[in-house]
């Protein structure tokens, strides 16, 4: 929902660009680099959306009939429409959250990706982490958790794809660098049209031998642009503005409060997601529509998002709002 400022805009109109197919884009190239580093990671490689960075991970990762284990209510099993098992041609095994919403232990790695078998028994070859968990309310895994999850995937013989959408919102809820929240991953895909404010955009980062070859691959699926520095010069500046998720997190933290003061179940935000369990959530999302408060349905509950263009004042008119709402 959030819409480049003037600052971001300036920044696209004024671009240096080349024809980023031929890698002859240097706005492009300095966001890829840029990225690269913020991530710990050798490469990485500017996609239109994040599902398309998935997607390419998946693709490289997995040969046809693997399957690879993912957090129930992951977005690569539930948002992506099949696109793993469709191009990626990987059998989607949901983990239960055995450590906490939208988290599954090292234990539950261990006993889903089993043991080599005979020629004729599943095949493992891939974990899926998702750092913030979307659909469970944007939760953090912490760092800990992170280490134990890619030992218990390196001792099952599994490569690691963390889907860090939101691992800006990660890295600023638990005070860590985004290198620190990829470390041991194969790869890993981030978003800049989320919280940092891109129109577009998101990166697919691993070794340079992975990269090569996901360039390739972003051109087959019709992903490769021409003049991309323009959307890329977008991509540089929301990375200058991490650390102002903290103030998302903090509207986040007051819209709860205020939801429950309304009497609406909620749990207290890890990041900029509140999940509020309502007995018709249609119903009330028709009456905050009308009333000019936008959320969406998701796992049953309704899904707010605070994100850079809601002020503070913002929530508290939203709330009154919502009351009213209620009351109809």
């Amino acid at each position: 929902m959030t819409k480049p400022d003037e600052k971001m805009r300036a920044a696209m109109a004024s671009a240096e660009v080349g024809d980023d197919v031929l890698d002859g884009d240097p706005t492009m190239r300095a966001l890829e680099e840029r990225a690269a580093e913020l991530l710990g990671k050798a490469a990485a490689l500017w996609v239109p959306t994040g599902c398309m960075g998935n997607a390419i991970a998946l693709m490289l990762h997995l040969r046809r009939g693997d399957r690879f284990l993912a957090a129930a209510g992951a977005h690569v099993l539930g948002m992506e429409l099949g696109t793993p098992a469709w191009l990626a041609g990987g059998l989607p095994e949901p983990l239960p959250w055995d450590a906490g919403p939208g988290r599954f232990s090292a234990a539950a790695v261990r006993s889903a990706a089993g043991t080599p078998g005979p020629y004729f028994t599943l095949r493992t070859s891939l974990l899926c982490l998702e750092n913030t968990h979307n659909s469970a309310g944007g939760t953090v895994t912490p760092l800990a958790e992170h280490a134990e999850l890619v030992a218990a995937a390196r001792e099952a013989g599994l490569k690691v794809h963390l889907d860090g959408a939101r691992i800006w919102n990660a890295a600023v809820a638990l005070g860590a660098t985004p290198a620190q929240l990829a470390i041991g991953t194969d790869t890993v895909q981030v978003c800049l049209s989320k919280g940092l404010g891109a129109p577009m955009g998101s990166l697919v980062a691993g070794t340079t031998e992975f990269v090569a070859e996901a360039r390739r691959v972003r051109k087959m699926l019709g992903g490769g642009v021409r003049q991309g520095g323009i959307v890329a010069a977008a991509g540089l500046v929301a990375l200058d503005r991490i650390d102002d998720l903290a103030d998302d997190h903090a509207n986040a933290a007051l819209l709860a409060e205020g939801l429950a003061g309304l009497g609406l179940e909620t749990s207290a935000p890890q990041t900029n997601i509140v999940m509020a369990t309502v007995p018709d959530p249609g119903a009330l999302l028709e009456q905050m529509a009308a009333a000019g408060v936008l959320a969406a349905p998701m796992a049953g509950k309704i899904r707010f998002v605070t994100h850079r263009d809601v002020s503070r004042d913002d929530i508290t008119e939203a709330v009154r709002r919502i009351g009213t709402a209620l009351r109809n």
